[in-house]
């Protein structure tokens, strides 16, 4: 069966690295998109491929958006401050309250629409499982006990609640994104490209990655299949190594990649925060996998070279 088009859909994070990719693909499939960002007279240059432009702040409990979820068929919920820097308890404050309170009162104005959306899709993290897993883990994994976890585990519980109201959610614990136009590989480009790249501490931690256009395709995937719910692992099916990534990476590029950043530089550059590329997890797709879907890219060294193919 063809999946429904011209949908409304409302996205969060709208102008993150995921959001705006994810706005672009689902406005060439012909779906009206409104995105919920923090000042739309800007944003409508930033990101032009919208239908509709909504303030929207993770803080609000309520406001003119409200009115906007009346009638929208989902809701994909993919805001959160960002996790790659020094995680004062301030910042780690701002990190949660943006996660867990945002998907909160999104999942709140839900419950009060007469006319509900049918699905919240919303992000989490493969941190879900803590810190570091010397086992496999898969979408049945209990959590984790450190922050991280701590958070995407409130994170998550929040966006169950509509399941209270007879909806469906998926939580998306993603791994690293890989893309071309930001996030963690564009930190590590320069110091491969300098000829100083190579593995973070040890190197030893798993290193879970998707490609960015998995992400989008198995967001596009739970979209347009109502029998995928609950948490679902988006991270390629590769269990690899820091180190094995790092070698990829030199391969693609032709750098080498045995300078190890030691873990005291990473511990004073981003204190608690460096537990985040100092450990790692190995997770399994097992949901999607066996739900029907078939990842693209699952070697990091053929992801890697279809990203930089034309940025050596």
């Amino acid at each position: 069966m063809e999946p429904q088009r011209n949908r409304r859909i409302i996205v969060t994070g709208a102008t993150g690295l995921i959001g705006a990719k994810l706005i672009e693909r689902l406005a060439e499939l012909g779906d009206y998109v409104i995105a919920f960002v923090r000042n739309p007279e800007k944003d409508v240059h930033r990101l032009p491929n919208a239908s509709e432009y909504v303030f929207w702040s993770a803080s609000q409990t309520d406001g003119p958006w409200q009115k906007t979820i009346e009638g929208a068929d989902a809701v994909i919920n993919l805001a959160g401050a960002p996790i790659a820097k020094r995680w004062t308890p301030k910042w780690k404050k701002i990190v949660r309250d943006s996660r867990v309170l945002g998907t909160r009162h999104i999942v709140q104005a839900i419950a009060k629409a007469k006319s509900k959306p049918t699905l919240l899709i919303n992000a989490s993290a493969v941190g879900y499982y803590g810190a570091a897993t010397n086992h496999v883990v898969d979408d049945a994994s209990p959590p984790g006990d450190d922050f991280m976890a701590a958070v995407c585990n409130a994170w998550e519980a929040e966006a169950l609640k509509i399941e209270e109201h007879g909806l469906r959610a998926v939580m998306i614990r993603t791994g690293i994104v890989l893309s071309r136009d930001g996030g963690a590989l564009a930190k590590l480009l320069l110091p491969f490209r300098m000829f100083v790249g190579g593995p973070f501490g040890s190197g030893k931690q798993p290193w879970p990655w998707i490609h960015i256009d998995d992400l989008l395709e198995i967001i596009l995937y739970v979209l347009d299949n109502p029998a995928v719910s609950g948490p679902v692992v988006a991270s390629a099916p590769e269990q690899i190594s820091n180190a094995e990534f790092s070698r990829s990476l030199g391969k693609v590029l032709h750098r080498p990649s045995f300078f190890h950043l030691p873990e005291f530089i990473l511990r004073l550059m981003l204190g608690e925060g460096a537990i985040t590329v100092l450990s790692g997890q190995l997770v399994e797709p097992k949901k999607l996998i066996e739900s029907g879907y078939r990842f693209r890219w699952e070697k990091a060294e053929n992801a890697l070279s279809d990203l930089l193919r034309k940025k050596k």
